[in-house]
């Protein structure tokens, strides 16, 4: 079972540093939402998280 949680947690850390690099913090504060708003069931926050991180995604680039 520690492995298990060793390797989420390295998957999770990973997710967030590539989202960093690539998106700036916005993507983070998108990412942070939707995971905050998924954690506590509150469809509002996940919704605002997964639309900042789909205009992230589909805005221009830089």
């Amino acid at each position: 079972m520690p492995v298990i949680a060793l390797l989420a947690a390295v998957v999770i850390v990973t997710v967030e540093q590539i989202v960093q690099w690539k998106y700036g913090t916005m993507g983070i504060v998108g990412l942070l939402l939707l995971t905050v708003g998924v954690k506590a069931k509150n469809a509002t926050c996940s919704s605002i998280g997964a639309a900042v991180l789909a205009l992230m995604m589909t805005g221009p680039a830089s």
